[in-house]
């Protein structure tokens, strides 16, 4: 126990005491008050200080693994070459030892807690805090009785939500990405300051967002496995638990209590479903399996072919549902699909076979790309903001 305590007393100093950074290096927005590393200058550079007066070794790995120096005071101290915009997961590795950084807030995802740095994108606001209305966006927990547990999701509602009490809206149930859970699409996602943005704009209507958790095992099943932990950029872990045990969750039960609980548009062609990786392979497959359900479905960096990359058969592939494409064509109102340009394999493989298999059987879609961005949250934020403003049209 004093080693901890005295453990935990020299890491509470790392961020927040000591040599002040270059009047060039701010401190980054995802630290927390008062810390002034990890700090980041105008391009991309990010200066990293962690205090370890007796450790033989630190590193920062922000995607690559960078050696830290130690100096005279104890602190460890590096400079990155320039990171690319965004949001990115890090960690320290003090002695072997893979701990956070107290100088940044955590962020759940790749499967645990983990320290996090935004890096700004110039001259780039629309997912920013901006003085336009906001929505809100609200914590509600619920007792599921196909999982026999307490689950909760997070529910934005737009900025007249409160004041236009006549006003019903149409919902998108936006999945996160598998190591991360409910919180991903508003903390590292910004998604509620996005559709204040784009509704302030008049570029996108305005409607409630639901960001459920996609964990989901019945009684007696093992529960999911957790993938590995994983940081940095690309190298998260992609695939996650099949979508059986999810789909009742969400059909069954989150969307009737969704319907009764807030002013919802409750029909098919006031309903969509998008998510991000392993998201979009759960938004793809359970909208496919539910048209009586969804009329419009969004893919981030994910397919329903996971991370398979042979092209299907248009005609029997997921029931047939694109074997007639006139008929899905005017029934589904809107199939996005989107990934970075800079994404690692088999994403591009993956998501290259799933369009041609679609070009194939004569359905339409809208395809975009997000230049220079990979696996990341810099990706599926720019993906939101283009989805959002073809919803409900």
């Amino acid at each position: 126990m004093r080693f901890q305590a005295v453990a935990a007393g020299i890491l509470i100093l790392s961020g927040l005491c000591g040599a002040q950074p270059s009047p060039d290096c701010k401190p980054a927005p995802t630290n927390i008050p008062g810390a002034q590393y990890p700090c980041v200058y105008p391009d991309g550079r990010a200066t990293f200080r962690f205090v370890a007066p007796k450790a033989a070794s630190v590193q920062v790995r922000v995607g690559a693994a960078y050696d830290m120096t130690k100096g005279e005071d104890g602190a460890w101290m590096v400079t990155t070459p320039p990171l690319v915009p965004g949001f990115h997961y890090y960690s320290v590795i003090v002695d072997g030892a893979v701990v956070n950084d107290p100088g940044s807030h955590t962020f759940y995802g790749t499967s645990k807690d983990s320290s996090g740095i935004e890096i700004p994108e110039p001259g780039v606001d629309y997912y920013l805090s901006k003085n336009v209305p906001h929505g809100q966006v609200r914590m509600h927990w619920y007792y599921s009785k196909i999982t026999g547990a307490w689950r909760r999701c997070f529910v934005y509602t737009p900025p007249d939500y409160d004041t236009n009490l006549k006003a019903r809206y149409p919902v998108l149930y936006l999945q996160h990405g598998s190591g991360e859970d409910e919180t991903g699409w508003t903390i590292q996602g910004k998604a509620n300051f996005i559709l204040d943005n784009r509704i302030a704009e008049k570029e996108a209507v305005p409607m409630i967002i639901v960001m459920e958790n996609g964990y989901a095992s019945r009684p007696g099943e093992k529960p999911p496995a957790s993938p590995p932990s994983a940081a940095g950029r690309g190298a998260r872990p992609p695939v996650g638990p099949g979508t059986s045990a999810f789909e009742e969750v969400l059909v069954k039960e989150v969307i009737p209590m969704i319907d009764a609980s807030y002013r919802t548009i409750p029909d098919r062609e006031h309903r969509a479903m998008a998510g991000l990786s392993m998201g979009g392979n759960q938004a793809c497959r359970v909208t496919l399996a539910n048209l009586n359900i969804f009329s419009h479905m969004g893919m981030f960096s994910g397919t329903c072919l996971g991370l398979g990359t042979q092209p299907f058969d248009p005609k029997t592939a997921f029931g047939g549902v694109f074997a007639d494409a006139a008929s899905f064509n005017k029934r589904v109102r809107l199939v996005w699909i989107g990934l970075g340009t800079a994404e690692p394999e088999p994403f591009p493989a993956s998501i290259k076979a799933f369009r041609s298999s679609l070009d194939q059987g004569g359905i339409k879609y809208v395809y975009f790309e997000s230049p220079g961005t990979a696996h990341e949250w810099l990706t599926w934020r720019r993906s939101l903001y283009d989805f959002a403003q073809r919803l409900f049209r």
